[in-house]
């Protein structure tokens, strides 16, 4: 299949390119121009000294070898929204003396103008392939450059991955490495929220303990504690003391320290084991089972005082035949089990 869209080196540009090759200099490439063609798609033609109706020649805004393919020229113009109100179908590629050195043609795109209601910044590419890249001077002049998206995001991505950056100093900012280190005298080193947290739990562990401690101010027997003490003298009794010089009362029986003293228990307090079980409950069973049978159409809905339900059951034989059994409560007290009654 014929190709519809593009490029190729004109007759002057073809001379141009095998001169600078032959001769070892350079082709210099310049400027783009756009056109309409006339509202005709066109078919570039070698012979072309000029687009058929350009609309707009401006220097380009890069100029590239393509990455992937190094006998391709990459060159692009864009073209600020601020500009427009035509078709673009021609592409003209031009050096530093104005000759039209390539000639493209592309899909038909409307450039619209901002007072037409609608704005765009456009990109135009062409992509020109020649025997030798060495010959054209790959040079842009930054004071006309407009960078495409694709362009900026390229060079943020190559920046990102290098690492050419200043380090920082106590003098100057820049790149700086983290450490979790709590006890490096570094100064070009960022400490981690790790080494900060270490650090105050230090801090706060010393100062805990710090304040626990007895000042070094204080003395013990004249001694001030600033150092280790010895206490070689006792005055007094307290080296040979047997009991206490003034006897204390416990409970009201006195204590002096020379013996052992027992307390006697309350008799208003405590019982006997056999005293308890003349005045507490010792056990609890059930007593005999009682069967109240149907006191209405649905039976006794509980059980009398001092009785727990045990069993309900129904009749088959009658439309409401619920019955229910029930059995008294039992207590041990003293040896003998007791009913209880209400």
């Amino acid at each position: 299949m014929t190709a519809k869209y593009f490029a190729l080196l004109t007759q002057l540009g073809a001379a141009k390119l095998a001169n600078a090759t032959a001769l070892g200099t350079s082709l210099n490439l310049t400027q783009m121009a756009v056109g309409d063609a006339n509202g005709v798609l066109p078919s570039p033609d070698a012979s072309q000294t000029k687009l058929i109706n350009q609309k707009r020649i401006a220097p380009l805004n890069m100029l590239s070898i393509d990455p992937e393919n190094t006998n391709q020229i990459i060159a692009e113009q864009v073209i600020p929204e601020n500009e427009g109100g035509y078709w673009i179908r021609e592409i003209g590629l031009f050096d530093d003396e104005g000759v039209l050195i390539a000639v493209a043609n592309c899909p038909e795109t409307y450039k619209p103008q901002m007072q037409e209601g609608s704005g765009r910044t456009q990109t135009v590419r062409m992509v020109l392939v020649v025997s030798n890249t060495a010959s054209v001077t790959l040079k842009i002049d930054p004071a006309v450059v407009l960078a495409t998206r694709k362009y900026v995001d390229q060079a943020v991505a190559e920046h990102e991955l290098s690492r050419r950056h200043p380090d920082a100093t106590l003098a100057g900012k820049g790149f700086t490495q983290l450490s979790s280190a709590t006890d490096s005298d570094a100064e070009n080193l960022a400490a981690t929220p790790k080494a900060v947290k270490a650090a105050v739990s230090a801090a706060t562990a010393a100062n805990t303990n710090a304040n626990g401690r007895v000042p070094s101010t204080r003395k013990v027997n004249g001694l001030a504690l600033g150092a280790d003490i010895t206490i070689t003298t006792i005055t007094g009794n307290a080296a040979t003391a047997t009991k206490l010089a003034t006897a204390r009362t416990i409970n009201g029986i006195a204590f002096d320290g020379t013996a052992n003293i027992t307390l006697p228990t309350p008799a208003s307090v405590s019982y006997t084991r056999a005293e308890s079980d003349t005045r507490y409950v010792q056990n609890v069973q059930r007593g005999a089972a009682v069967n109240p049978g149907k006191a209405n159409e649905y039976g006794p809905n509980e059980a009398p005082a001092g009785c727990v339900l045990t069993r309900a059951w129904h009749d088959p034989s009658t439309s409401y035949g619920v019955f229910f059994t029930y059995r008294p409560l039992q207590i041990l007290i003293n040896g003998a089990w007791r009913t209880i009654a209400g």
